[in-house]
């Protein structure tokens, strides 16, 4: 028996092989993906603006920036913070981003200072890149889109709030309040009291946090606290997300509706008949129509974006809300975009969209935000919040590729199942060894009787068969 020596003195050489982790094969097959379509060059490429050729000391490469990124959507890291503690903890995360031993892996100021320097067009470029590798691999289509949003807890608080007009704290605007009811010089416990008891009315048009001057003060489960507001497209043929974009909390889902469908048609442009040279899935071209169809739920009905989505040549399956009778005087473009809507709705193949927009969205939101590792935010600024959105993204949708190349898109899901693996065969042996399982075709199967389902572990009868009621 081996045992644990009090103390052992460090060994001056040790051979580099020694040293060698072994790496991990969800990552492995993740960067034989990235290096086969050039990925580094592409990074490389973009971010050269950003240094000087010949002064300073060599950078962060651009290719290990990102890719500190996708390891924080792969484990489900919310912070940088965290990201740079996984790195140097892994070995198999060192392999991946391509760190040697004599290189140290990057600190979470570099990252930041990093995601600073590079801009918000340079992460879109890398997201775009990636919904072109998709389209080679035959996993984006483009014809129907499904639009949804959510919030994401913004990293300031309440009690942070100022007026947008005096600059006064809360806590000063309810002193302020008592003494004018000629209640001078409140003490802390009688302004609480006295809070309590009025009638509170907190607007964005009147309050604004001074660290987080984007965030819009929203409620969400019964909380109120300061938000941004992240709306998906998905292509809803493949679940790839087309575009992302992040916006004020407090605006309406028919009015972020114009800027996330304008990025996705973008993105989809540039792609437009982009053929499936290494088909994956069954394969598929890239519309050449950008957007064909558009698929939401009620929030985004309203008559003005019905019109102008039939106006472009879109079809739409929004769930219509409870409104009653309308009267369309003067709105004859309105009342015929509302009707042909209707009509989708109630077909067979406008209520399979809906069911494949329930699936597919919060699929998306839930790897995306939860166990992403995306629902609370540590950064401030909404052009920072975007940046890492995008490259969330931008993993979700290389988790597709590895989902058709090894069944599982996150490293966490091949580990589980390795260990679901391991149960069924650790289970087989346990039924085996005690008898509780034979085949059909064994001897103790023999017995007329009703025998139960094998995955049910029974005793032996006298007679020898599985069935108790003998």
């Amino acid at each position: 028996m081996g045992r644990k020596p009090r103390a052992r003195q460090a060994s001056l050489w040790v051979e580099a092989q020694r040293l060698q982790g072994l790496a991990h094969p969800f990552y492995e097959k993740l960067n034989q993906i990235l290096e086969e379509a050039g990925f580094d060059r592409l990074a490389e490429r973009l971010c050269a603006k950003y240094y000087d050729p010949r002064l300073g000391r060599p950078s962060l490469p651009p290719g290990v920036y990102f890719r500190c990124f996708l390891i924080g959507y792969f484990e489900g890291l919310d912070s940088e913070r965290a990201i740079a503690y996984r790195v140097a903890d892994s070995l198999s995360l060192r392999q991946f981003l391509g760190l040697s031993w004599e290189d140290n892996p990057p600190d979470h100021s570099t990252l930041s200072k990093t995601r600073r320097l590079f801009s918000l067009g340079t992460h879109r470029a890398v997201f775009r890149w990636v919904l072109k590798l998709l389209a080679r691999k035959g996993l984006l289509r483009g014809r129907t889109l499904g639009v949804d949003a959510t919030t994401l807890e913004a990293n300031a608080a309440m009690k942070s709030i100022v007026r947008r007009d005096t600059g006064q704290s809360y806590d000063e605007h309810v002193a302020r309040l008592m003494a004018s009811e000629e209640r001078p010089q409140p003490t802390a416990a009688q302004r609480r009291r006295g809070d309590r008891r009025r009638q509170k009315a907190v607007s964005n048009r009147e309050w604004v946090n001074p660290h987080g001057l984007q965030a819009r003060i929203t409620m969400k489960d019964g909380r109120t606290h300061l938000a941004y507001k992240a709306e998906q497209a998905v292509d809803l043929e493949t679940g790839a997300v087309v575009a992302v974009t992040v916006q004020e909390a407090d605006r309406g889902d028919t009015e972020s509706l114009r800027q996330t469908l304008g990025e996705a048609g973008c993105a989809l442009t540039e792609l437009a008949g982009e053929s499936a040279s290494e088909p994956l899935g069954g394969g598929g071209d890239v519309s050449l129509r950008a957007v064909e169809r558009v698929v939401a739920d009620k929030g985004y009905h309203s008559r003005a974006s019905l019109r102008e989505l039939a106006e472009m040549g879109v079809r739409t399956v929004v769930a219509e809300p409870e409104r009653g009778r309308q009267g369309w005087r003067g709105q004859r473009a309105e009342q015929q975009a509302v009707y042909a809507n209707r009509r989708r709705l109630r077909s067979p193949s406008g209520r399979a969209w809906l069911r494949k927009r329930g699936e597919l969205l919060e699929r998306t939101s839930a790897h995306l935000y939860n166990s992403g590792g995306m629902r609370r935010l540590h950064l401030r600024g909404r052009r920072n919040i975007a940046k890492r959105l995008l490259l969330q993204a931008a993993a979700f949708n290389l988790s597709l590729i590895l989902r058709c190349l090894l069944g599982v898109g996150t490293a966490r899901g091949a580990a589980d199942r390795l260990q679901a693996a391991l149960f069924y065969f650790w289970w087989l042996w346990i039924a085996q060894t005690t008898g509780a399982w034979q085949p059909a075709d064994s001897p103790q199967r023999a017995c007329g009787l009703n025998h139960p389902s094998a995955t049910r572990l029974r005793t032996r009868c006298r007679h020898g068969c599985l069935s108790t009621g003998c």
